[in-house]
């Protein structure tokens, strides 16, 4: 997979800067990370790699993904539920997110306009726009209906 091979290096390089080993279990947290594009809390990550047979503990779960999230491996959206979702940052263009507070349901979308018009407002008030978070949300069309049916 070139997206774990691009990120491999780059991880191995913060755990060295972190004074920390690189262990097979390390290891495969980033890949089981890199191997979906969904939004997942630490936990669901935990559970993965348990359902696939990896022992890796859950401790050491969570510590992995701060430290991917703290050298931008991976990005954190929080997503109204009081849980951190994560998604790996590796070969992903920049992209915002429509949720759905009724069932979690996350959409990924770009939209030049809002990217356009984010531009011009930092212009305007003398701002270089770095990064930014753009969430909606809503109910998504099942939950629309759900919630017209109850």
């Amino acid at each position: 997979m070139v997206m774990k091979n691009k990120g491999i290096e780059e991880f191995k390089t913060a755990l060295r800067t972190e004074d920390l080993k690189v262990t097979p279990q390390r290891l495969t947290v980033f890949e089981e990370v890199c191997s979906n594009k969904e939004h997942r809390d630490a936990e669901d990550i935990f559970i993965a790699l348990q359902n696939s047979g990896k022992n890796v503990s859950r401790a050491t779960v969570y510590r992995t993904v701060e430290l991917l999230l703290k050298y931008e491996l991976v990005t954190r959206l929080d997503t109204g539920d009081g849980k951190w979702k994560y998604e790996h940052w590796l070969d992903c263009s920049h992209h915002d997110h429509l949720i759905c507070i009724r069932c979690g349901k996350i959409i990924e979308f770009i939209d030049e306009e809002i990217e356009d018009r984010q531009e011009k407002i930092c212009n305007h008030y003398g701002y270089k726009l770095v990064r930014h978070i753009h969430q909606l949300f809503g109910l998504c069309g099942e939950c629309q209906n759900y919630n017209i049916a109850s």
